[in-house]
């Protein structure tokens, strides 16, 4: 059965954009986060996206290794986002290029699908969609990178709950610029 980690940058109120979809708080990440970034990407096997993270990251990342100032790590982030297999949940999208699968059906049923196939690591990305396996109890790690800033409103990291949700730290780390990373896991 395969691990589902949902990991994003929020602020410190719990926000992953504020007002108007806005992510300006959280960049440029310094080097050692976006180096810690790229290694939590390259031990996954799967990326599932949401529709508003999809239009982010397929805006950018396809060819992020191509502009005359990126940095090895960011020419490595390209390349690894582009060769991982991604599915897209979204019933307004067409279709999705870069080795991606789109899904317009039921996200959790997809979801907990694949979390009981063989294979490695998946990470969750996007509010909405990762709410949903949130409720559904498939989110078996949170990774939060927890950036010193205040936004008041926005898109919220957490979505209502149905339940408690009962979390063990794994794992903290501070970077640059006072961000903090906190890894825990779901107790089952």
């Amino acid at each position: 059965m395969r691990k589902l980690i949902y990991g994003m940058n929020l602020t410190l109120d719990g926000y992953i954009a504020a007002v108007g979809d806005d992510i300006g708080w959280s960049g440029p990440p310094s080097e050692e986060l976006f180096q810690w970034w790229l290694d939590h990407e390259q031990a996954n096997s799967l990326s599932l996206y949401g529709r508003k993270l999809w239009e982010t990251m397929s805006s950018y990342w396809p060819t992020g290794d191509q502009r005359p100032d990126a940095t090895p790590a960011e020419i490595a982030f390209a390349r690894n986002w582009r060769d991982t297999p991604k599915v897209v949940f979204s019933s307004t999208i067409g279709k999705a290029d870069w080795n991606t699968r789109l899904v317009t059906g039921d996200a959790a049923t997809e979801i907990a699908r694949l979390k009981a196939e063989d294979g490695g690591p998946m990470n969750i990305g996007g509010a909405t969609l990762a709410g949903a396996a949130m409720r559904a109890g498939l989110i078996d790690e949170y990774v939060i990178v927890a950036h010193p800033v205040l936004v008041g409103r926005g898109t919220p990291f957490f979505t209502a709950l149905d339940g408690w949700v009962h979390l063990n730290l794994v794992e903290t780390r501070t970077f640059t610029g006072g961000v903090v990373l906190s890894r825990y896991e779901t107790r089952r």
